[in-house]
């Protein structure tokens, strides 16, 4: 599986290094999100290399957190090629890690530490920089591609979002015996959950980091009928575009907005209040 893991990494650079080959011999229209300070002074092959080519820890970098690189490309048909073939390869990596998460996970650390040495001269460039350790997930998340010509791009901050995770009341009270129990602040949590019923559902939420979301107007109906459709975008969208025009956009806010900016739904099924506030745990209403 290391071997087949080595094999997807080479063919995710070479694709990656393909692409920007393609857009530096034959540039199309870009535009950089004014949010990326460091890009402002990069022309779009440049910007592009960092934004595809960003696979790598900061120091002190939280492995949960990935980096934005947020634009628009105006792309032809044999740019477009290029994206798909690296989506592929992209994708192909993340299915080799998860069968050695599931099958070997021991091995993850090393696979951070190892791979970058089959590219050295990038490693050691990168190094020098504090970045020698592969962020994984900045490896395999896919680039966005719009599904056909849009007409214009509405983008906006999404600072609501969270995942939840369902948990049986005794998953709940393994979770805060791994605490320290004899604490009191635990205790006290203890003794709720030992007042609802064994068989009940609970919810532990995370919040997610906020993150830009396009809404895409297309210039024509799809197939299935969609004249519009909602997507993150983490990476530089891009769009198919038969004139080289770029569609139509706005310019949201350089950084996210500091409180939520959704009204919270009336049917929200969860209980305002925290449960269990050590592990983020609510209950169902």
């Amino acid at each position: 599986m290391l071997a087949e893991l080595e094999a997807a990494f080479d063919t995710l650079l070479q694709r990656t290094e393909a692409l920007l080959w393609r857009y530096r011999h034959h540039p199309v229209a870009c535009w950089i999100f004014e949010g990326d300070r460091e890009a402002r002074e990069m022309d779009g092959h440049d910007w592009l290399s960092r934004a595809l080519l960003d696979i790598w820890y900061l120091d002190g970098q939280d492995g949960r957190v990935t980096r934005p690189h947020i634009g628009l490309v105006a792309a032809d048909e044999a740019l477009l090629d290029h994206v798909a073939h690296l989506n592929e390869a992209k994708e192909a990596f993340a299915a080799l890690l998860g069968r050695i998460r599931d099958q070997a996970p021991t091995l993850i650390p090393e696979i951070k530490a190892v791979l970058p040495f089959r590219h050295p001269v990038l490693h050691d460039h990168l190094r020098g920089q504090g970045l020698a350790r592969l962020h994984l997930k900045q490896c395999w998340r896919a680039i966005p591609v719009a599904d056909a010509p849009v007409a214009r791009v509405r983008l906006a901050w999404y600072s609501s979002g969270r995942s939840i995770k369902r948990l049986s009341v005794r998953e709940a009270e393994q979770k805060l015996l791994k605490l320290d129990s004899d604490a009191p602040h635990v205790r006290i949590q203890l003794r709720k959950l030992a007042g609802i019923p064994d068989g009940e559902t609970l919810a532990q939420v995370q919040q997610q980091a906020p993150l830009m979301r396009a809404n895409l107007f297309f210039r024509e109906p799809l197939e299935d009928g969609r004249q519009r459709r909602a997507m993150n975008v983490a990476l530089p969208l891009f769009v198919p575009s038969p004139d080289g025009r770029l569609p139509d956009h706005n310019l949201p806010s350089p950084t996210p907005p500091e409180s939520r900016t959704r009204a919270r739904r009336r049917d929200e099924r969860l209980e305002s209040e925290v449960f269990l506030p050590s592990l983020r745990v609510f209950r169902y209403r």
